[in-house]
């Protein structure tokens, strides 16, 4: 786990640089350039995911040996479970968040009900990680 962290960390530094130069030049450029780049980054890695769950590519094998076949699609369905909740109480914590700002802002006693409803939207991440443990459960 950790050689895998240190092997990650020169190549996020580089990420960091390259977009915070390409940013300075031509903000505009630069974010469209960011934007396209992710853009065939989630294209390659859904054709990926597409590829694996169709059974078209073996998935690589396991160095333990006492994994089983099926486990790699229990991890997968946990990382999806976990991303698409974290995105979705995203948006829900942007929409609800800024929408209490404005409600706190007109009426400051209204801090205990909009707080409760930015909870609630919060609360969608709690349910994909719930989702995840029982994936990983069964793998």
């Amino acid at each position: 786990m950790i050689d895998s962290i240190l092997w990650a960390l020169p190549a996020i530094a580089l990420v960091f640089v390259v977009t915070t130069a390409t940013l300075r030049r031509a903000p505009a450029r630069g974010l469209r350039r960011l934007l396209v780049v992710n853009g065939l980054v989630i294209l390659g890695t859904l054709v990926l995911a597409s590829l694996l769950l169709l059974g078209a590519v073996e998935p690589a094998q396991a160095a333990d040996a006492g994994e089983t076949s099926g486990s790699w699609a229990a991890l997968l369905g946990a990382g999806i479970a976990v991303a698409g909740s974290a995105i979705g109480a995203g948006f829900a914590v942007a929409y609800t968040g800024a929408a209490a700002l404005a409600a706190i802002s007109e009426k400051p006693e209204m801090f205990g009900r909009t707080l409760v409803i930015v909870g609630l939207a919060e609360g969608i991440a709690i349910y994909g990680l719930v989702i995840a443990i029982i994936l990983i459960g069964r793998a």
